[in-house]
Formats: structure tokens, sequence, C-alpha cells
């Protein structure tokens, strides 16, 4: 039967010109076969079970053998029923019978019903769900293996879209700073750090790639995957969504799309702790909009502030600020007619960059910051860090080159604000940088390291970035 409608339903050939290019026709096997399917069948227990936990109904038979549910399955193909574990009391399975064979799954409730990844309000939706994968993965293995070798995904311009406005955006911004970033590295000695800084940073800096972050999603009615063009099985569950951009794919074609999300600002609901890249992507902006709107306001009218980001501002006026951003995006007041201590805006400024939900100094790269303040001689030093920073997400070095300039301009003030490149590291090394695991102890044991990679990020800013 697969192989049969494979060559009917392989889909509508494609041409390889964008311009040309006509969207498939639906596929309609993986939709008949679900039609096809069995039908849940709920065995009913005969009597009043008073073990039976509130969130399962008749279906549960209490505390019977695997071969006793066997039996009471086997007359019908789609047949289920839920039994306490003999071997495991209190735990529960969900036993339902699937053509020749009883199958037996570990069944768990958490306010909604699941055997995996998958949640339902109803066992009978889980059942229903679960008959449809089995049915169609059981009948057109083939078929599916193939889909993905001809996807309409490529076809869509996601790519070149993202490279198009990617390249039109960091044109803007970076230009006169590579511009300036040269002539200075010219007029001074090449270090081989200089040499490899005037070498990367290009490369850097246009390349914002973002993978999707998908999760198991409940459509309502017949849906198709938006990368092969072929429909997604089970009533309830059928594929999954980028909870960022919106995509809808197939769980094994999920794996094959690339990393070219592009957020949707309807779908972020919040600045703070969002992830840096997605925030920026959804922006368009080269940095976090938080980042460049509190240096603003802080280079303005408050350089000279004796002990800037060091003195913390109110917390109930920082956590206004917080609550600003997160409603009003770029259009948050955050003027002197708003807040008139400027250690408000750098508190606020500094809970964002400690609230990201991957530091800016992302917690793979941690140990590599960490080992490079370790090194005694200060030139392998510097060239060790500077490898860590080529190795950071783009979106996190953006954001570091742009906070680091700001802090080097701070320490121009110090005899204003008392701030030196070593107080500011020890303000910003805990928040720009984060162990991997959350232990006290090695925070602690990494303070004088992660101050060190700060203050020697602002002194030689110029060097690194």
């Amino acid at each position: 039967m697969a192989a049969s409608s494979n060559s009917s339903l392989s889909g509508s050939s494609v041409s390889s010109d964008p311009e040309d290019y006509q969207p498939p026709i639906w596929k309609s096997y993986l939709y008949q076969l679900q039609q096809e399917a069995p039908r849940p069948k709920r065995i009913v227990c005969p009597k009043e079970m008073e073990s039976r936990p509130k969130y399962y109904g008749r279906e549960f038979h209490g505390m019977i053998s695997r071969e006793y549910a066997d039996e009471l399955l086997r007359p019908a193909d789609g047949s289920y029923l839920i039994r306490e574990s003999q071997r495991q009391p209190g735990t529960h399975t969900l036993a339902l019978r699937f053509g020749p064979q009883t199958l037996n799954y570990r069944l768990f409730y958490d306010g909604k019903h699941f055997v995996a990844e998958k949640r339902f309000e109803s066992v009978h939706d889980l059942v229903t769900d679960a008959l449809i994968t089995l049915y169609i993965e059981t009948k057109a293995a083939e078929y599916i293996a193939k889909m993905t070798a001809n996807p309409i995904y490529e076809h869509l311009g996601y790519t070149s879209l993202l490279k198009d406005k990617m390249v039109h955006r960091l044109s803007r911004g970076h230009t006169q700073s590579r511009k300036v970033t040269f002539v200075r590295d010219e007029q001074i000695s090449s270090s081989l750090v200089r040499q490899s800084a005037l070498k990367d940073t290009t490369e850097k800096q246009c390349s914002y790639e973002k993978i999707h972050n998908f999760k198991v999603h409940t459509f309502r009615g017949p849906h198709w995957c938006e990368y092969c063009a072929n429909f997604m099985w089970g009533l309830i569950a059928q594929g999954v969504r980028c909870s960022d951009c919106g995509l809808n794919v197939h769980k094994q074609c999920s794996k094959l799309v690339p990393s070219d999300c592009q957020p949707d600002l309807r779908r972020i609901k919040k600045v703070f702790s969002c992830d840096l890249t997605t925030l920026v992507k959804a922006h368009n902006t080269p940095r976090p909009m938080v980042v460049d709107l509190c240096i603003r306001e802080i280079e303005l009218r408050g350089m000279k502030s004796e002990g800037l980001y060091r003195v913390s501002g109110f917390s109930e006026h920082i956590e206004d600020v917080r609550l600003a951003f997160d409603r009003e995006g770029e259009k948050a007041d955050i003027s002197a007619s708003a807040y008139a201590d400027i250690n408000i805006i750098a508190g606020a400024l500094k809970l964002y960059l400690r609230d990201l939900p991957i530091p800016v100094i992302t917690f793979d790269l941690y140990p590599k910051f960490i080992q490079a303040a370790k090194i005694p001689n200060a030139e392998c030093r510097l060239e060790a860090i500077h490898e860590g920073l080529l190795q950071l997400p783009p979106a996190h070095y953006e954001t570091l080159r742009y906070l680091m300039a700001h802090l080097k301009r701070v320490t121009t003030f110090e005899k204003d604000n008392l701030m030196t490149s070593e107080n500011l590291g020890i303000v910003f090394g805990p928040t720009l940088m984060q162990p991997p695991e959350q232990n006290a102890l090695t925070t602690l044991n990494d303070m004088r390291q992660q101050k060190l990679v700060v203050q020697l990020m602002i002194e030689n800013e110029d060097v690194l970035f």
C-alpha cells in the first residue's frame, strides 16, 4: 500500500529557480492513513475501584497482571485500560492493544496525561494520538523515511531573506566602528592579538544565526509540515512549533531545519529574562535595545556620578524600569524626568545582564575564560581571552564589545566617579560570567578570575574587540 502510494503522492516537481517555484499540492496519503487508524475502545472495569486516582475513569482496573490485561484487551484492536503495576505499586501503566500485540507504557499525570513529552487533556486523547502514530508509522515507514528528500522549505526563501536582512542591518551599525578600529590599529603596533582582532571582526559581526525553539504543539484541525509539505498526523499533537517564530514541522523534520529562526515580536512576551539572540533578532537590532538605551542615558548624564554601577538604586524603581521595558520595549521612558537617580538606570542595566537565561559570556565558554585569567604571562593571557571572545555567539560578542567600550569611557572619568577598571571588574564579573552549575563554592572561588577577565577586557578593549 505504501509503496504504490509513494510514486503518486511524492509531490509535484520543484523548480530550482525561486521565481518559478510553485507550492506543491498537499499530499493526502498520510491523512488517508489517519482516517483508517483504529479508534480507541475503553475497557471498563466491572467493579468500582476504591484505589482509583481521581484523574482516571472506569478504564482503571487496579492492580492486575500484565497477562490478565492482555487477555482483556485481546478481542479488539485499539482497546485500552489502565492498571496499577504489581512490581511498582503506586505507578500506573497504560495497556494498549495494537494489531497482534498488547503494548504497555508507563503512564504519568502532572495536570495532563503523558507517556513521553506530549501532554494530553484526557487518556482518550492520548490513546487516539498513539493509535494514529503507530498505524501510520507501521503502514508508511518507507514513505516517512523519504518525506524529507524533496523539502519545500529551501524554496520559501528563509535563508536568503535572513542573509539580506542581516547584512543590511549590520552594515549600518558597524561600518563606522570597523573603520575606526582599522585606523587605530594601523597606527599602533601589530601584535598577534591586534592582527586577529582585525581579521575576525567583520566575519563575527555578520552572522546572527539562531536555532529554532521547537516544542510539542497541539494543533486544532489538520496541519501540514512547513519543511516537507507532508501531513502532520495525529488528531491531537501532530508535530512541533517554534515558540519564537511559529514554524510548524514534523518532529523528525525539526532536526533538519537550519538555524534561521526569525523571532516574531508578537511571540516575545518580555524583554528581561529573554534569550539575548532571540531578543535582538525579534527587535531587528545588533544588540539588545535595553543595553543601548541604558548606556545612552548613563553617558548623557551620569558619567561623573560617584560610585557609578557600584552604588545601588532603589530596587522598587529598578523593578519599575524592568516592567517598562517589558511592556513598552524601546519606547520605555528612562529619562531624568522619570528617574532622576542615574543609579536606577545603571541598576536596571545590571539586572538585565544578570537575568539573561544564558549569560553574555556563555556557560559553555565560562571555563575557558576562567582558565585564561589564570595564565601568568600577560600576552598569553590576552591571547586566550581573545580566542574565547571569538567563540561567543555573535549577538553575545557584539553586546560585550559595546559594553566594554562604554566601561572604558567610564574609566576616563575615574577622578569623578571613582570607578577604575578593577572596580568595574568587581561589579560586572559575576554579572557577565556565571558558572554552568550554580554552585556557591565555585562562584566564590572564581570571583578573582571573573573580576580579572572583565578588568582586562576594559583595559584592552581596543585590542580585544
